[in-house]
């Protein structure tokens, strides 16, 4: 769909794949790069789209893998205004780059669909575990959240402004995963995520796969998280990384003097879950390093979170063949 002319005068236009199934059924968006630069769901989407056929399929699947064209080309998370699309919604057709970009998708995608799935990594010099983050009150979200499989869920409140809100104020409720680096492939995020969306697809009747059907193991869930920030500027070495379960005073990470031998011990605040970190040691005081989520039944999380992740890094990518 044409976008804009830049200033070369060079047409740009937001690529849409549609695939449309033999027999009637919902309509799923799933959709990547709204920020530019956070390129895992790219390749989600790409390995989808070679799963689905539309004779196994019912209903429709609505793929825009690079949302933030501008932003993919340039290795960016902003338009060239230095907005950020997630931030521009519900747009105006008349408005900035943006803000008309915003339109466009919340028109001819968000409000053709009956759900969405909205593909996200961290950012530059910051890793995610994989995580389905839903809103409050959205019982069909979190129903299908479980279906997704991935190691947590995490109930986040709405952004004003954000692609989340403005699909739900139009009456889709929508998951957003978030997995892996920006500017960075790892394989058990880009896993994670064909494969759950394939689970969500088959928990809406669009396809049926055997395997896929099998419930997975219950989620880290968590409402409430916190960023454990630098107590000073120096070097920053990690003791504890995206997965792991902490305990409240269990050290998570050391920041130290790059010309001496000072250095500080940074704590976890809370008993829960790792769900993302920096990844570039080099730090001021306060930069964000470690994102601790608070965790329901603490007790059973560690054995659960292992269960899923040696399920997904044991199943192997299904092909199109075993979709019935």
């Amino acid at each position: 769909m044409p976008i804009s002319k830049v200033s070369s005068g060079n047409e740009v236009s937001l690529p849409v794949r549609i695939v449309h199934g033999a027999r009637p059924g919902p309509v799923l968006f799933v959709s990547a790069a709204i920020h530019g630069n956070e390129i895992t769901g790219v390749e989600i989407v790409r390995r989808l789209l070679t799963k689905i056929s539309p004779k196994t399929l019912s209903g429709t699947l609505l793929c825009v893998p690079i949302v933030n064209v501008y932003g993919f080309v340039g290795n960016s998370r902003y338009l060239p205004d230095r907005r950020d699309l997630n931030r521009s919604f519900p747009g105006s057709a008349a408005g900035s780059l943006a803000s008309q970009l915003a339109y466009l998708f919340r028109t001819e995608i968000i409000e053709r669909a009956d759900f969405g799935i909205d593909l996200h990594s961290a950012a530059t010099h910051r890793m995610n575990l994989p995580q389905i983050r839903i809103s409050p009150d959205c019982p069909k979200a979190e129903e299908l959240a479980f279906a997704f499989g991935a190691p947590a869920v995490i109930t986040t409140a709405l952004r004003e402004k954000s692609l989340r809100k403005v699909a739900l104020e139009a009456g889709v409720e929508m998951l957003l995963y978030e997995a892996g680096e920006g500017l960075r492939f790892d394989d058990f995020s880009i896993r994670t995520g064909v494969n759950g969306i394939m689970r969500v697809m088959c928990a809406m009747g669009m396809i049926h796969s055997k395997r896929l059907e099998k419930p997975m193991p219950m989620p880290a869930r968590s409402s409430r998280s916190t960023w454990v920030r630098a107590p000073r500027g120096g070097v920053c070495i990690l003791t504890a990384h995206a997965g792991a379960i902490v305990s409240e005073g269990q050290a998570l990470a050391k920041v130290g003097d790059p010309t001496g031998d000072e250095e500080e011990i940074v704590r976890s605040p809370i008993d829960g879950i790792i769900i993302g970190h920096a990844t570039l040691p080099i730090v001021n005081q306060g930069d964000a390093l470690i994102h601790v989520a608070e965790v329901k039944r603490f007790d059973t999380v560690a054995d659960r979170v292992d269960e899923i992740t040696d399920t997904i890094l044991s199943d192997v990518m299904l092909d199109e063949d075993e979709v019935l």
